[in-house]
């Protein structure tokens, strides 16, 4: 009786789906429910995560099912790709927290929770303060959620590079 071993891209695509899954997660989780209100940037760091998870869900498929093994590498190279322009969009980020460089001008939240009582409209209005680009909402450890960001993105890309680059 012979066993199938499974695919050596398999472990790396399941990770990095659901490193994918838990770091943006995360961060619907402190705006949600911890209440941090994403600027302009918070937000378009998001935008490689939700194109990767897709993305890492088809390289698990693809890998269980034995598909042709450059399929699942060169899903995984993109995977790769897409963190390292999360990379480069969260130390843009964290570049602009620090005041090294200037970020965009019309940079606060998209969308604001606001009470859909009448009577507390315009108090709500004048108490809720969109966040800017330049000011970390919280740090932990010295590093706000963009420096955060950054090293996950970093560590996700070199995951999925090393996956890719790996002999079927």
């Amino acid at each position: 009786m012979t066993t199938t071993r499974p695919s050596p891209h398999l472990k790396t695509a399941v990770f990095l789906l659901l490193a994918m899954i838990v770091t943006v997660g995360s961060a619907l989780g402190f705006q949600y429910i911890g209440g941090y209100l994403p600027c302009k940037l918070c937000l378009e760091q998001r935008f490689p995560y939700y194109a990767g998870i897709p993305l890492m869900a088809l390289a698990v498929l693809a890998s269980a099912f034995r598909w042709p093994a450059a399929l699942t590498r060169t899903l995984l190279a993109l995977g790769g790709i897409l963190m390292l322009i999360g990379l480069g969009l969260a130390v843009f980020h964290a570049g602009v927290e620090w005041k090294f460089w200037p970020g965009p001008t019309d940079c606060t939240a998209v969308s604001m929770s606001i009470t859909t009582n009448a009577g507390n409209l315009l108090n709500d209005m004048n108490a809720i303060h969109p966040p800017a680009c330049d000011t970390a909402a919280l740090r932990v450890l010295g590093l706000s959620f963009a420096g955060w960001n950054a090293i996950a993105s970093l560590i996700l890309a070199l995951i999925a590079f090393r996956g890719a680059k790996k002999a079927a």
